[in-house]
């Protein structure tokens, strides 16, 4: 193969995964939008995110300016396991859920599931 077909075949590869990278990366921003809404109505000033990073990791991310005007951000990361899901909150270590926020937990993945499915990738199912 000469090199000019290898440099144009890898410049097509790598823009190839560019696109990809970049796609997936407008997915998940759609879909932590939609799984934001999951919980009400965002307040104005208030950015609230809910969505599936890999098959074990969900992330809940909100920010938020409090009473004294100080910019607060909350990240809370849910580990899925199969004998439990374990949680932790702005880089703290993870902890075991309770039974009631894993029926609260379980509640929002079926939801942000069903909504992503028809608001999202209902026109390739």
């Amino acid at each position: 193969m000469s090199l000019l077909k290898k440099i144009i075949t890898g410049n097509a590869s790598q823009r190839h995964e560019e696109r990809e990278a970049e796609l997936y990366r407008s997915l998940i921003r759609r879909e932590a939008k939609i799984g934001g809404e999951l919980f009400g109505p965002i307040p104005e000033g208030v950015r609230r995110e809910f969505f599936c990073l890999d098959e074990h990791t969900w992330i809940w991310h909100e920010e938020w300016i409090d009473n004294s005007g100080q910019r607060k951000i909350r990240t809370t990361r849910y580990d899925v396991r199969p004998n439990g899901i374990l949680k932790a909150q702005d880089g703290q270590n993870y902890q075991p859920i309770t039974e009631r926020e894993a029926l609260n937990f379980r509640s929002a993945v079926i939801n942000y599931n069903k909504r992503i499915r028809n608001e999202l990738y209902a026109q390739f199912i």
